[in-house]
């Protein structure tokens, strides 16, 4: 089992959803974060300046079996992209065991 973790734009994010659906990709969690990129710029508003350094974005956690790691991150990939700088950032990490806490099943039977 893999771990997919995903920073996208938040204005991608029901159009990522979708294409995670579309894909069989039917649960994973999300949160609302923000970030600091490589942009360093300012915004000045009625005399008052502003940051706009802090970049706001949806978080995603999915956890998938192996066959399903290229179908997702494609899924995110063609859906979550702009061609702009600050699209986001795809993390894959191991995952050693999961449980369904209310059967008490574990491996990759917890995530059907």
């Amino acid at each position: 089992m893999k771990k997919i973790e995903a920073i996208i734009r938040r204005s991608k994010y029901r159009a990522v959803k979708e294409a995670l659906h579309d894909k069989g990709v039917m649960f994973f969690s999300y949160w609302d974060v923000t970030g600091v990129g490589h942009e360093k710029k300012g915004a000045v508003y009625r005399g008052i300046s502003y940051s706009t350094s802090d970049i706001q974005r949806r978080f995603l956690s999915i956890v998938v079996n192996d066959d399903f790691v290229e179908a997702t991150i494609a899924a995110i990939l063609e859906a979550a992209k702009t061609g702009e700088v600050g699209d986001g950032k795809i993390f894959v990490s191991d995952v050693s065991e999961a449980y369904r806490i209310r059967t008490g099943a574990k491996g990759g039977e917890t995530l059907k």
